[in-house]
């Protein structure tokens, strides 16, 4: 039967062997095993080592340091007394394979611990970003976190040439960046769909400048998006939802800007607001160019860079590699298919909204 730990002064210690402030639970076969070592040579059994393995897990359960833990048991065997060649060797291996069950127990109860604090992490990370609990139980929870949810909060996402998973090599560095620059005043550092996220109150988001910065130094590449601050629990999930919204709209229009903000943005969910009247728009005022040869694209791409340079044909043409007079021909074009004139002031915001309604609606290879 399996003897119950006790104190260093309990059954099966040797008295007087833990010396004070050394308050660590020695196991109570522990001299014993150290004795019949001295004695005989024998090795702890299995049995035996795992019962050392459930000392160091319970130390570790109750908070013991694993250092307390290891210098009661080193302190237990300053009473075992060899005699006998060999038999200083015999003890020093049994105590450094009792050392060793015990570290081994500890170390597992700790596993144990991490895991169930990332479950935790991760499970509380899902239900801020999504609002998936209760806005006055995620608010308790997040103080864990260092959040106050009652007041606002702004998010940053960072998107890479590959997606990020939590204690990749990029996000433990744009990490320990930040928490180098800044602290942990309550930033909150994870991961979520293969992106980065950084989570911080309304009035630092000169934590999520430098977090953008970091995110893109640290693989030459990549984007981010910071989402407008916005009050109360659900103020995370609003900013992290225009966040990703404002990474869609990037994709979409072709946007290579490294850092986006999404106040910067408000125009593009406006126009696509009634999704139904945009659509009917763009197939009016565009839909005349399917009948070009080759197709609308040359002419969407031409009208993307007139407008992109503010309508100044020569500088269109050197992004286009056009001639101005190349360039001229195809703007005549235009407005000989569709009716209206790219470079007539009336027509131009028509057009405009047009061409960047066919890019959020992914037209013509999406039909309307």
């Amino acid at each position: 039967m399996a003897r119950p730990p006790t104190g260093p002064g309990g059954p099966g210690a040797h008295e007087g062997s833990v010396e004070p402030g050394e308050q660590g639970r020695a196991h109570g076969g522990y001299a014993a095993l150290l004795d019949d070592a001295a004695a005989t040579g024998r090795r702890p059994c299995r049995a035996e080592l795992e019962e050392l393995r459930t000392l160091g897990e319970q130390a570790a359960v109750e908070g013991t340091t694993l250092r307390t833990l290891v210098v009661s048991h080193l302190a237990v065997a300053r009473g075992v007394r060899p005699s006998g060649a060999g038999a200083a060797d015999d003890v020093l291996r049994t105590m450094g394979l009792a050392v060793d069950a015990l570290c081994e127990g500890y170390e597992r109860a700790q596993q144990v611990a991490v895991r169930q604090q990332e479950a935790a992490r991760r499970e509380f990370i899902d239900d801020l970003l999504y609002g998936r609990s209760a806005l006055g139980r995620l608010a308790e929870r997040a103080e864990q976190f260092g959040l106050r949810l009652s007041h606002a909060h702004a998010v940053a996402v960072a998107e890479g040439p590959a997606p990020y998973a939590e204690g990749d090599a990029v996000p433990r560095s744009v990490e320990r960046a930040v928490n180098g620059r800044f602290g942990e005043r309550s930033i909150l550092l994870t991961t979520k769909d293969g992106r980065m996220v950084c989570v911080v109150p309304g009035d630092q988001r000169d934590v999520l400048t430098y977090f953008a910065k970091q995110a893109h130094a640290a693989t030459d590449a990549g984007r981010t998006a910071i989402g407008r601050a916005h009050p109360g629990p659900g103020g995370v999930v609003h900013s992290y939802e225009e966040a990703l919204g404002s990474l869609d709209l990037a994709h979409r229009l072709g946007l290579e800007d490294p850092v986006l903000h999404a106040g910067d943005l408000l125009v593009y969910p406006v126009l696509t607001r009634d999704r139904q009247a945009m659509a009917e728009l763009v197939r009016t005022t565009l839909g005349p160019l399917l009948k070009a040869r080759g197709g609308p694209q040359t002419y969407l791409d031409t009208l993307t860079a007139y407008f992109d340079n503010g309508c100044v044909t020569t500088q269109t043409a050197r992004q286009l590699a056009l001639s101005v007079r190349a360039l001229t021909y195809r703007l005549e074009r235009i407005h000989q298919l569709t009716g209206a004139d790219p470079t007539d002031p009336q027509h131009r915001y028509t057009l405009q909204t047009a061409v960047i309604g066919a890019r959020l609606l992914n037209w013509p290879e999406r039909k309307t």
